[in-house]
């Protein structure tokens, strides 16, 4: 007879939606544990946007991850979907990175003939053919890359279809109540739960930003920092843009009911959520200087979030070498959209014992020591 693993998922964000989803449909018995309201910490920050193939990603694991996460996402959220009755906003037009001068056109045009070795569908525009397909960029604009695989998911809409889904396979949240401690049980995995002590077959750490401030018996305090980010949602002025632009020190995504999201600031400042002057002032500008109709735009809502990010910019996902039953899954920084199908896919084999796959080795937790 097949056992049912019983297993609490600390942290409802995307990527603890998506984990507590994929581990109930596969039969595991779920409880979901949050500080405060499903999807308000990183996660109510981020745009949503599906861009493995980008400049800061040129090098690096992080291109391998993200690539691997997009290809299953047509498939995960058509299951959201099934299992929720839910819409989510998901588009898959392309992205355009865009560069306001030579160097960072020559890296575009460089990354254009990589990739397309690779496979990937790409297309690089000069100054004035890149107007021609996104009429409201600056005449400063030097090049573009368009990356046809590249979109974007609502955000909100596809954390709340999550819960739903996962709800709908049996998943218990419990939102406003504080995990503080996960300890060694002689029945599995003790986790910590405001005044009352729940004991598990597996806890999975997914609390984002405050994955550090939970206590793991034993070992040291994961090293996950917060990152502030602003972001703004603009009712815009004229016609929409085409497709989601990103450069250097913004990006801008158009929805389909005519706004435009714009972020996001990145800023070390600890656990303080608020929003700035000088954020928003920044976010602003350089949306002006890309699209000069921003300047025309209204402002239609403020939002801010504390995204998770480790020493080395990549996430923890993993078990726990000090404390069977435990596993990982947080530091995804400004990616977690981008990675929930497929870190949803690998707690779920880890959950049941299947370590057969190889990019744990890329996000280890054992790299920070004895976690």
């Amino acid at each position: 007879m097949t056992q049912i693993l019983q297993i609490v998922v600390i942290g409802a964000g995307v990527v603890g939606c998506a984990i507590a989803h994929e581990l109930a449909r596969r039969g595991s018995r779920v409880q979901v544990v949050e500080r405060r309201e499903i999807g308000q910490g990183a996660t109510k920050a981020s745009a949503g946007v599906l861009a493995p193939y980008l400049d800061a990603h040129r090098s690096g694991p992080l291109v391998d991850l993200g690539a691997r996460s997009l290809s299953l996402y047509d498939e995960f959220v058509a299951r959201v979907v099934e299992d929720s009755g839910s819409t989510i906003q998901y588009v898959r037009n392309g992205t355009l990175e865009i560069a306001t001068n030579e160097e960072y056109a020559g890296r575009l045009n460089d990354m254009a003939h990589s990739f397309a070795e690779l496979g990937i569908t790409v297309e690089f525009y000069d100054s004035e053919a890149l107007r021609s397909i996104e009429p409201q960029l600056t005449n400063d604009a030097k090049g573009g890359l368009l990356v046809a695989s590249h979109g974007f998911v609502g955000v909100t809409e596809l954390t709340n279809a999550l819960r739903r889904a996962a709800v709908a396979h049996g998943v218990k949240f419990v939102t406003s109540t504080t995990a503080t401690k996960i300890i060694n049980h002689r029945d599995g995995i003790e986790v910590r739960v405001g005044t009352e002590a729940v004991v598990c077959d597996r806890a999975i750490l997914a609390a984002g930003s405050w994955s550090g401030q939970i206590e793991v018996e034993g070992v040291d305090a994961l090293p996950v920092r917060p990152i502030r980010g602003q972001l703004l949602q603009l009712d815009w002025p004229t016609t929409p843009l085409k497709r989601t632009i990103w450069s250097e020190d913004c990006y801008l995504v158009p929805w389909n009911d005519g706004s435009v999201l714009v972020g996001a600031t990145s800023e070390d400042v600890g656990f303080d959520e608020r929003a700035t002057v000088t954020g928003l002032q920044k976010l602003v500008e350089v949306a002006k200087s890309i699209v000069p109709g921003a300047g025309e735009a209204w402002l239609k809502e403020v939002r801010v979030g504390l995204r998770p990010t480790t020493p080395d910019g990549l996430p923890v996902i993993g078990l726990s070498k000090s404390l069977p039953g435990l596993i990982y899954a947080s530091g995804h920084y400004r990616n977690g959209v981008l990675l929930a199908p497929l870190t949803a896919s690998i707690v779920a084999d880890l959950s049941v014992g299947d370590t057969s796959t190889d990019l744990t080795k890329l996000t280890n937790p054992s790299r920070f020591g004895e976690c």
